[in-house]
């Protein structure tokens, strides 16, 4: 399994959990651990070999995403962000398909104009879902009934960028990098500071 595999892969997930049942849910992370678990599924008929190559590529996205910018984002996003939360909007972000993952990685601005977090900002509802970064580990499991093996995958993370290691919460340069982002999301953020 390669780049575009994995891609296909999530792309497929995302069909399957569009088709699946509605449960009527306005949360927004049911829609990442539909597919999420539709990814298990899918992975989980393939042979073993391509599901164990599945979790570099898994971490390679991951790792990717791993940016100050779309760190910054997803704190004004979830109203903080701490490690783990950073990995679980990731997650999320994973789920939403190849196209969305390569522009908000680009220019995490852009999250503004997804309908997804437009729909989170109305009510601040956190985006993130965690059950993305175990579909390998599941789909391993549920094939084989056994777990990856040790030493499957290696997590290469790149150095952060300095010019962005400033404090989240100074809401200034928040809306100087992220102005759509952080204007969708100026009402909460001044209810917040006004104590409501």
């Amino acid at each position: 399994m390669d780049s575009e595999d994995f891609w296909q892969l999530i792309g497929a997930a995302r069909e399957r959990a569009a088709a699946g049942p509605a449960d009527g849910s306005a949360s927004t992370c049911v829609d990442g651990e539909a597919v999420a678990e539709a990814a298990v599924a899918l992975l989980a008929a393939r042979p073993a070999a391509e599901i164990v190559a599945a979790q570099q590529e898994l971490w390679d996205a991951m790792a990717a995403s791993y940016t100050n910018p779309l760190w910054a984002a997803a704190y004004t996003i979830n109203g903080g962000c701490s490690d783990d939360g950073f990995d679980y909007f990731r997650g999320w972000l994973i789920a939403q398909g190849r196209d969305v993952f390569e522009r908000v990685t680009a220019d995490p601005d852009t999250l503004a104009d997804l309908p997804a977090v437009r729909a989170a900002a109305a009510e601040w509802e956190e985006l993130d879902c965690e059950a993305v970064l175990g579909i390998v580990w599941n789909a391993h499991l549920r094939a084989t009934g056994e777990q990856l093996p040790a030493k499957s995958f290696t997590i290469r993370y790149p150095a952060l960028d300095p010019d962005w290691g400033f404090d989240f919460d100074d809401r200034a340069e928040m809306a100087r990098r992220l102005p759509r982002l952080t204007a969708l999301y100026a009402h909460h953020y001044a209810d917040h500071a006004a104590g409501h």
